[in-house]
C-alpha cells in the first residue's frame, strides 16, 4: 500500500494544490477522450451499417457471432468513452471533481479494452471476407497482440521505470 504522503511527494515538483492537480488530470483525460471518441463513434457507425450491405448475407454463423460480439464491444466502448461527459454533467458544480476524475479514469480504461476487442473483431471479419478464415484469425490475433502490447504492456513497463506522476 502506498504511503499517504507519496502522492504529495510525486507531485511536489509541480507546486500545485489538490484542486489544480484534479483540474490538470481532468483536462488530460478530456484530451485523451477527444482522440478516442470520434474514432470509436465512426467505427460503431460503420459496423451498424454492415448488415444492410449485400455481401453481409455471405457471412457464415461463426463470422456473424464474431460480428455481433464486435458490435457489442464497439457500442460498449462508445458508451464508456462518452460516459465521462454524462458523469461530469450530473455532478457539475457539486464539488465532486475527485469522484468525476476517478470514475472517468475507470470508464476510459474499460472503454479502451472494449475498443481494442472491437478492433480485433473488425480485423477478423474483414480478413475472413477478403482472404479467408486462417488469415482472419491471424489478423485478429495480431491486432489483439498489438493492442495489448502498445496500449497496456508498454505503458505499464514505462510506468515502472518512473517515479513521476506527471
Amino acid at each position: 500500500m502506498e504511503h499517504p504522503d507519496a502522492h504529495e511527494r510525486r507531485d511536489a515538483g509541480r507546486n500545485e494544490t489538490e484542486a489544480q492537480r484534479l483540474d490538470r488530470n481532468w483536462s488530460n483525460l478530456l484530451q485523451e477522450l477527444r482522440v478516442t471518441q470520434t474514432g470509436v463513434q465512426l467505427l460503431t457507425g460503420f459496423l451498424l451499417t454492415l448488415p444492410f450491405q449485400e455481401r453481409f448475407t455471405q457471412l457464415d454463423s461463426t463470422m456473424r457471432v464474431v460480428y455481433l460480439v464486435t458490435v457489442a464491444c464497439s457500442i460498449g466502448s462508445t458508451v464508456l468513452l462518452v460516459a465521462p461527459v454524462g458523469i461530469h454533467r450530473v455532478l457539475f458544480r457539486k464539488h465532486r471533481l475527485n469522484a468525476i476524475v476517478s470514475a472517468a479514469h475507470v470508464s476510459a480504461l474499460a472503454g479502451l479494452v472494449l475498443l481494442g476487442l472491437a478492433l480485433a473483431g473488425v480485423g477478423v471479419v474483414i480478413f475472413d471476407t477478403v482472404v479467408g478464415r486462417t488469415g482472419a484469425w491471424i489478423a485478429g490475433g495480431a491486432t489483439l497482440t498489438a493492442f495489448i502490447v502498445f496500449w497496456f504492456l508498454l505503458p505499464l513497463f514505462m510506468r515502472r521505470g518512473s517515479n513521476s506522476s506527471y
